[in-house]
């Protein structure tokens, strides 16, 4: 424990908190003092008030459990920050009826063009129910306004006035990678197949009208508050199609040259045009390289999508696609030149079959151009096996996992069956054999961006809804749950050492929770969050009886968002707020008084604490990612 004072002052101090530090030589704490964005002290609360001076900042955390900031080790918040508050969220819903009557009121809201887009993050296991909604229930709740719903990168449900807007209603086009469903008398019934991939998906959605450049400013910041209420401190963008450099990335610089970031952000530049990858990557190793930018935002290397070629889309729907016979030719030229530049590089892959052929490549390459210390990553890795896992860890490289399999593991059983998906990924297996692991989401279009119902999944084997899928062999304790989304995710920005844990030098992140993680029942980690977030030294969101700490509302716009009225993840934590404030907008409208009475979020006018957002970007033609 150390007792050292240094010279200055801290600029906040936290006591009486329950602090897990993930530091192996000093597990538990009590206080913390935070000088320059770093954790100037760990330890006592006598020897964290003893740095403090006129100007500090001290909050009594009333032994709360504190926990490292998490670290999103796979996500697109770049892409998703573009949209969220013209997107409703149906994460945390728990029946049919409440996703639908959340559907006919933003449908009422919702002034035209517009659209009201429900883009992933939920499954149809977590409705009581345990079944998709209908497109006849989805035509009756939103008759007039288009409604565009993705489901996983599987389907997509559209209602007859969607499929006006898009013209699909009298001469639907024919898609070379997707199906229009249609009737017994040839006429599209709403309901998109992603089959043999998602193309169609993301080309519909696409057409949706999009938010103004101001607009989608303000939504970037509103998704990082919402990561930061749940305790989401750091992210590493994967990328994603239709997201080029540097054009695509103006709106998250302009929120960071305005000191306005709330969340460090680490990205990856995505191959876009297929055949033209190659290109790409040379344009972008003489534009930038990584470690370029800052602590909050910079560069750290290539992918998720290195070639097109080699993109195994996941659909459990659909059987395993197979990777075409030129793959490896392409992937070599990419990877020779990265290697050759020394950048790291991460690669969608789903199943076992496919990371095989990549690693030949892989292995190839190092061969002439070794891969020393260059943190290169397979990502997803569903259904990766032992002596896979082994050539990894062989060439230095890690595994980025994430909770797709919460969302879809009833669908793998049906396909695989009970004794496939108990490994599916074998989390336990790549620990043991020392590879690095880091934790995330693969927010937004499939998954949520919920860590809770990660770690959820990470510690009791079931999916969201409830469908227990791994052996005790398989399973993590939270501990190492939480160890994936702090330490373990902070290798795969090349950031180990400096960040994840809370740790006298190390980047000042932390949360402090509703409930001890530690403590709490299965169901209800699913139901956390934070109440108390720091960022780079400074409070980035407060709740649950810290709203003085906080750094006040945003504003909200446009003003018929989803994101007003019922924020982002519907925690139950905000179930028995009162709803029934119209807010002047609303009025405006003439919407009715009980679908807003009936809103599961606060109006415009409530605290800041709850003004909580989140949403995903579009305009991605791309299938995978």
């Amino acid at each position: 424990m150390a007792n050292s004072k240094p010279e200055q002052t801290a600029d906040l101090i936290l006591v009486n908190g329950q602090i897990t530090t993930l530091n192996p030589s000093q597990p538990e704490a009590t206080a913390v003092a935070i000088r320059n964005g770093r954790f100037a002290y760990v330890g006592e609360e006598q020897g964290a008030r003893a740095l403090g001076g006129d100007q500090t900042t001290i909050i009594d955390l009333q032994r709360k459990r504190v926990i490292p900031g998490l670290n999103d080790s796979h996500t697109h918040v770049i892409r998703g920050g573009l949209t969220y508050n013209a997107e409703l969220r149906w994460e945390g819903v728990g029946s049919i009826g409440e996703a639908l009557e959340m559907l006919r009121e933003q449908a009422l809201r919702t002034p035209p063009p517009q659209w009201v887009r429900i883009v992933g993050g939920w499954s149809e296991f977590q409705f009581k129910e345990r079944r998709m909604p209908t497109l006849e229930e989805i035509n009756e709740a939103a008759p007039d306004t288009p409604v565009f719903i993705l489901h996983l990168y599987a389907r997509a449900l559209l209602n007859r006035a969607a499929l006006r807007a898009l013209g699909y209603d009298e001469s639907p086009p024919e898609f070379d990678r997707g199906v229009i469903q249609r009737d017994s008398k040839g006429r599209p019934t709403g309901m998109l197949v992603a089959k043999p991939s998602a193309l169609i998906l993301y080309k519909s959605l696409a057409s949706a009208p999009p938010l103004t450049i101001d607009d989608q400013v303000i939504s970037t910041r509103h998704f990082m508050r919402e990561l930061n209420r749940l305790g989401v401190t750091s992210a590493i963008d994967a990328g994603g199609g239709g997201q080029n450099f540097p054009d695509d990335y103006a709106v998250i610089k302009r929120v960071r040259e305005a000191g306005q970031s709330t969340l460090r952000l680490a990205y990856n530049l995505f191959a876009q045009v297929p055949g033209k990858e190659y290109d790409d990557y040379v344009r972008w190793v003489e534009l930038t390289k990584p470690g370029d930018g800052d602590e909050m935002l910079k560069c750290i290397g290539a992918g998720e999508n290195l070639v097109w070629s080699a993109a195994d889309f996941e659909n459990f729907l659909e059987p395993r696609p197979e990777l075409v016979g030129d793959m490896e030719t392409q992937l070599e030229k990419v990877v020779r030149l990265l290697a050759e530049r020394h950048w790291p590089f991460r690669i969608h892959a789903t199943y076992d079959e496919s990371i095989q052929r990549f690693l030949r490549v892989f292995e190839k390459v190092s061969k002439d151009v070794p891969f020393d210390g260059m943190h290169w990553m397979i990502d997803h890795a569903e259904t990766i096996t032992q002596p896979t896992i082994e050539r990894i860890g062989a060439l230095g490289g890690g595994i980025a996992i994430q909770h797709r399999m919460a969302f879809q593991g009833e669908y793998f059983i049906d396909r695989y069956g009970d004794q496939a998906v108990r490994q599916t990924p074998p989390i336990r297996k790549m620990l043991e054999l020392g590879v690095p692991v880091g934790a995330g989401t693969d927010a937004t279009r499939v998954a949520s961006y919920n860590p809770w119902v990660a770690l959820y999944w990470l510690s009791t084997g079931k999916t969201l809804g409830g469908t227990a899928m791994y052996a005790d062999d398989n399973i993590l304790s939270r501990e190492e749950a939480l160890e994936l989304w702090t330490t373990g995710s902070s290798w795969f920005s090349t950031e180990d050492g400096k960040k994840g844990a809370i740790v006298e030098g190390q980047l000042a992140d932390l949360a402090v929770l509703s409930a001890d993680y530690f403590a709490v029942e299965d169901e209800d980690i699913k139901r956390i969050e934070s109440v108390l977030t720091v960022v780079d030294g400074k409070v980035v969101y407060a709740g649950g009886g810290f709203e003085a700490f906080g750094p006040g509302s945003l504003p909200i716009s446009p003003d018929w968002s989803p994101v007003g009225h019922y924020g982002g993840d519907q925690s139950p934590t905000y179930h028995g707020q009162d709803r029934s404030r119209l807010t002047q907008v609303d009025l405006a409208r003439g919407l009715p008084v009980p679908a807003l009475n009936a809103c599961r979020a606060p109006a415009l006018t409530t605290p800041p604490a709850f003004a909580h957002t989140f949403g995903f970007g579009l305009g991605c033609d791309c299938f995978a990612f």
